[in-house]
This record gives C-alpha cells, structure tokens and sequence, in this order.
C-alpha cells in the first residue's frame, strides 16, 4: 500500500451514478476514481457534486488520452491541464493505460504497444516527462489486448522492464490478467507472481464478456467472476492488500448493486487481515 492512498475499497465515480449517491455517501467506500478527460473545464452542477465527493473521500484520477505509447509528441498542455485539476481537487494520483490511442488524432481506443526493447525505451522516456510535470509518480495499468505485432518480448517482460526504466508505480489490473491469460493461452497466477510488487500503488477489478471460450472481450459491463475474485484473492496473498477500485462503465446497476461488490471487496482484505493478525 502506498502512503498517498488510503487502505481498502473504492468506486468509480460517473455523472449519472452522483445524485444516487448524494442521497446517502456509502460508508464502506474508502477512495473514488475519475477521468479527468470528463471533467477538466466542467463547471456549474456537476463541479459543485464533484467538489461535493473530494471533500469526503480520497481520489485518483484515471486517464483515457495520455496516449503514452503513441507516436504522436506527448501531450504535455493536456499533462498540465490534468495537474491543475488535481490540485483544484486535491486529487492524489494519476493513473494511465500502458498503450496508445491517437496519431493526428484520436482513435477512442486503447491499442497495444509492440513489445519491443525500443518501445520500452521510448514508453519510459514519455513516462518520465510526465512524472517532472505533475512531479509525482505516474502509475501505469497494465493493459488487455488482442494482438501482439511486431512482439519480441513477453508482456509480463515488456511490462517489467517499463515499471523499472521510468520508475513509475504500476496500476494492478486484476481482470486485465485474467482475460490477456486466456486470449493469449497463459498461466495467470504466474504473471501475477512475476510482477514487482512494491511497485503496487493499487489495483482495478471489472467484469467483462465471453464472446467465445478462447475470446474474452474486457467491457467493465458485467458483475466480476469467481474467478477473477480468486485472482485478486491471490494477489493479495502475494503482496498483501493493497486499494482496490471496482470498474463499471456500462451497464451500470443501481449502486446499491454496485457495493455489494464493494462489500465483496472488502470481505476478502479482511480476511487477509485476519489471517496476518494470526501470524504476527
């Protein structure tokens, strides 16, 4: 667990999702997320509700555009934007996807980065500039993909070798292994094991589609599986507990559906609790 964010459970915050909300905070939320793309420069209501929520939880905030691996240059106006936002809501971290989504413009997806050594170089680079911007680490997710062109290095290797060239913090996504280990025809608990540890400054898990047995399409639409559940059970057994976010972003139920995966969340850091309290 790092020190700028709190132990436990958290929720990602959505504009349709505030009024529910507001009827009643959720006690059992320990930290919110939300991207700052949909929100830099917002005014009026929906400023005010926001204003409402950082002044009762912690947050981070989750970038969709940053475009780390692309080839277009870095963004850095945008970089700046997302750090005033963040000390206008005293926001604590910044996270990001490691792919790219944009060239002359932008492509509304998140495209894989070829697993190369001259990517991890390149990727590095970008990363460090903008850790001098918002000066704090930047957190990277690790990503879901469905193609690997151009691939020379494993993903847990390319992975690992960008964490520590750019000495950022890594963005556990427990569901992004579960569903790369199928597509991709690997063993999830050995990436899982594999990863630096210390470099986990906290983690997302989300449901997603099967649209084939060998095909997993990673939506954030539907309820966590078991097994994606035992994954994050497994992390935590490697790592020991760390915050951790519950992805929706369609589909969303009413929230009182949503934190009873919340709940489920905290269940098992609980449990890991338990058990270290044991053996101390």
């Amino acid at each position: 667990m790092k020190e700028f964010l709190i132990y436990g459970a958290g929720l990602g915050l959505r504009r349709e999702s505030m009024d529910e909300l507001l009827q009643q905070l959720p006690e059992q939320i320990g930290f919110m997320e939300v991207a700052p793309e949909n929100w830099i420069g917002l005014g009026g209501k929906f400023c005010k509700q926001l204003h409402q929520f950082t002044e009762q939880y912690d947050f981070m905030v989750h970038g969709l555009s940053l475009n780390i691996g692309g080839p277009a240059p870095l963004d850095e106006a945008f970089v700046y934007q997302v750090k005033d936002f963040m000390h206008q809501h005293h926001i604590l971290g910044y996270s990001e996807h490691l792919s790219f989504c944009a060239d002359d413009g932008h492509m509304y997806d998140l495209m894989p980065i070829p697993f190369t050594e001259e990517a991890v170089h390149y990727v590095a680079e970008r990363i460090k500039r903008v850790q001098d911007i918002i000066e704090q680490k930047l957190i990277i997710e690790n990503v879901s993909y469905y193609a690997a062109p151009g691939q020379q290095l494993s993903e847990i290797d390319f992975l690992n070798a960008v964490l520590e060239e750019a000495n950022c913090d890594l963005l556990l996504d427990i569901n992004n292994i579960y569903v790369n280990s199928v597509n991709h025809e690997y063993d999830a608990a050995e990436f899982l094991s594999s990863l630096p540890g210390h470099r986990i400054a906290y983690a997302h898990i989300a449901g997603h589609y099967n649209e084939a047995d060998d095909l997993i399409v990673d939506t954030h639409g539907a309820e966590v599986i078991d097994k994606v559940w035992q994954l994050l059970d497994l992390a935590y057994t490697s790592f020991g507990v760390f915050p951790t976010l519950l992805e929706r972003d369609f589909n969303i139920p009413p929230a009182s559906d949503l934190l009873v995966e919340v709940d489920r969340i905290l269940d098992i850091q609980s449990q890991h609790q338990v058990e270290s309290l044991a053996y101390a």
